[in-house]
């Protein structure tokens, strides 16, 4: 009895051990690369890293500023549908960047969105960008524990607006399901590209999904590519020409007007557009004025300037519209960061309730285009 008891013990024992080394070894993610679900607003398959903005035979022909613009991944967003009770990211940043007016949530974190159905997508938790490893710029975070697994739930995470992605992961836990999501929700045969400046590029949002090409997605069902390059948008041709190159546009915004001088407002309109135009003659074109910043009210000088370059992007467009009325749209600066001027963190770039108005006066516009546009 005394052996059988014993024996009993010691198979307990090893059942046990057993049991916890099972445990141990048992991995407590599943990380999937965002590369075998869906990337979203990509604009060309020939860029130099995965999610740079610009074909790689750029490089050359661009200006070097514009040239590290385009590095960062503003616009970019995976699709996924999974049952996992939890959801989080792993991703690596190029630089780690910092600035004093916006917040690091908007510059380098990542938003995930849960789709509620009836075109309705939801803010589910944002991460809070640090580094979990200085040498790799590796940032780790968890976004919500404790989901109903009882059905696949559609998401979409959108990327940092002003750093860039070396890699990016989504992860669920090890026996979930995860694919790519309907391909009917933010529809890839419905696609918007916005060319402009660090307003379009999501200057200064609180977090990636309240950029402006961001929000108009998620309520027009379309991938909006961001070609916004904060400082930089400043109409060059060679930008023109590969903005003609993406396949199946739908619309084309253009707001390029903060980053440009008077002259060039008058010297470069014209051209750039009809570049456009001209390769691209059934795609809608929607040129919108540059803000007039809410201290123009005051500052004498501002307050001459502004609406003056406004009144040459203007003139540049009566004289394309003159040549070809179909087509294109004017969107002029009236509150185009809302009635309040509180639309602004530092007098310039957008803050969360500025998007908002800039994409409400977007959409009825985008809406007309598109619903002309019989691609």
């Amino acid at each position: 009895m005394k052996h059988t008891a014993f024996a009993a013990l010691m198979l307990c024992a090893a059942l046990g051990s057993s049991a916890a080394e099972s445990a141990a070894d048992k991995p407590e993610w599943k990380y999937v690369d965002a590369q075998e679900l869906r990337i979203i607003n990509k604009p060309f398959d020939d860029t130099k890293q995965l999610y740079w903005r610009l074909p790689a035979n750029l490089e050359d022909s661009v200006r070097i500023p514009l040239w590290e613009r385009q590095k960062e991944s503003a616009g970019y967003a995976v699709r996924f549908a999974t049952n996992s009770p939890r959801i989080g990211v792993r991703y690596n940043l190029l630089r780690d960047a910092h600035m004093p007016h916006m917040a690091d949530t908007g510059i380098k974190g990542t938003d995930l969105y849960v789709f509620e159905g009836d075109s309705v997508w939801r803010h589910a938790n944002t991460n809070r960008p640090t580094l979990a490893d200085k040498d790799t710029k590796m940032c780790e975070a968890v976004y919500m524990s404790n989901l109903d697994t009882t059905r696949m739930t559609e998401y979409m995470v959108y990327f940092p607006l002003y750093d860039g992605i070396e890699k990016l992961e989504i992860k669920v836990s090890p026996e979930a399901k995860i694919n790519a999501g309907s391909p009917e929700i933010i529809d890839s045969k419905r696609r918007i590209v916005c060319y402009g400046t660090s307003i379009m590029q999501g200057g200064c949002a609180s977090r990636s999904g309240m950029a402006s090409t961001n929000i108009l997605s998620r309520e027009l069902n379309a991938e909006v590519i961001n070609l916004g390059f904060s400082g930089q948008g400043q109409m060059d041709s060679c930008v023109a020409r590969a903005i003609t190159r993406i396949p199946d546009i739908d619309a084309i915004v253009l707001d390029p007007v903060p980053n440009c001088t008077l002259n060039m407002c008058d010297s470069l309109t014209y051209g750039f557009v009809k570049i456009i135009r001209d390769a691209l003659p059934d795609v809608p074109v929607i040129m919108v004025e540059g803000p007039v910043y809410p201290y123009a009210r005051y500052d004498s000088f501002y307050g001459d300037y502004l609406p003056k370059k406004n009144e040459q992007y203007h003139r540049n467009y009566e004289i394309l519209k003159a040549e070809k009325p179909e087509g294109l749209y004017y969107v002029d600066s009236v509150e185009l960061d809302g009635p309040e001027d509180d639309g602004t963190v530092d007098g310039i770039h957008l803050t969360d309730l500025g998007f908002r108005h800039y994409a409400d006066k977007l959409r009825p516009v985008l809406e007309k285009a598109l619903s002309e546009n019989k691609r």
